[in-house]
């Protein structure tokens, strides 16, 4: 039974890295619970240079779910495998479609993937997944990693500041695929400039939304961590390079984004045409730090 009448297609987009042991459970969740809720859906995999099975079974799969696969011959990161997913939906998905973007290694439940779409029926552009949201946390993460992820997220609160947000680095989200759309018309490649700093994309992307001046919301979630199988890609050290990176980007006071885009969020909400008109990469000379990286 349907949930919604107001969109056409969920797209999921899952970045994978040699995920061979985590695709064959999660796949056949997320087929289980769309057909549940009676929803036409459609899975982007963006296979980053896996040296595993991967390939070979998402190939499989393919022959009997709803399933495209974009391919990097060589790893080229996290950054570059979302800016690829969300460029290749944004170019087939309507307006009236949602994004939902998940971990690839089975510590997401597809189940919330309908929390996340009533919330967003409230009037929200993004709605995230929280794990600090009253209901909200996680099962198998060391101390030591969950005081790390803690002090992360509040230092991110402190210097990006989003309504509406506490989990700034969990990557199960909920998308307006307009939103989408018009966030990679307007800033290009720049949507996500730090490409190559670990898994700062998952950041930068809800940085470069609340520029546009979209409206969060959360939901309360449970990551399930004692699910996963495959080994972390993330490299604490790089990913945090990348997150001081970005508030110095952010903040500087000569042509940082938050100075250089401060009127684009009230101009986007009167009129996208407008934004398009005068911000869009074509038509505006950027600063030097909106170019780094994008």
């Amino acid at each position: 039974m349907k949930t919604n009448e107001t969109f056409k297609m969920i797209w999921i987009l899952l970045p994978a890295l040699n995920e061979e042991s985590s695709l064959p459970r999660l796949l056949p969740k997320i087929d289980n619970v769309m057909k549940n809720h009676g929803e036409t859906y459609h899975i982007v995999v963006v296979d980053d240079g896996s040296c595993d099975q991967t390939s070979d079974v998402l190939k499989e799969y393919s022959k009997t779910l709803p399933l495209t696969i974009v391919t990097h011959k060589i790893n080229r990161g996290l950054g570059e495998t979302e800016r690829d997913g969300f460029e290749y939906i944004e170019a087939h998905a309507k307006d009236e479609d949602v994004i939902v973007r998940m971990d690839c290694d089975d510590t997401h439940d597809p189940e919330y993937i309908f929390t996340l779409i009533g919330k967003m029926q409230e009037g929200y552009d993004v709605v995230n997944t929280s794990r600090f949201q009253h209901g909200g946390g996680q099962v198998g993460v060391s101390a030591y990693r969950a005081f790390i992820s803690s002090s992360a997220n509040i230092f991110m609160k402190m210097i990006f500041n989003i309504q509406g947000v506490k989990d700034f680095s969990c990557g199960f989200r909920a998308f307006q695929a307009k939103i989408i759309k018009d966030a990679i018309g307007i800033f290009g490649n720049g949507f996500i400039q730090l490409k190559g700093l670990g898994f700062t994309s998952t950041l930068e992307m809800i940085v470069k939304l609340k520029l546009l001046g979209c409206r969060f919301a959360e939901v309360p979630f449970v990551l399930r961590y004692d699910q996963k199988t495959s080994p972390s890609k993330m490299v604490s050290s790089i990913t945090t390079l990348g997150y001081l990176t970005m508030a110095l980007l952010y903040h500087w006071p000569w042509g940082g984004w938050h100075r250089f885009y401060k009127d684009l969020a009230v101009t986007y909400r009167k009129s996208p045409e407008s934004a398009y008109a005068n911000y869009a990469r074509q038509n505006l000379k950027r600063t030097m730090f909106c170019q780094i990286g994008g």
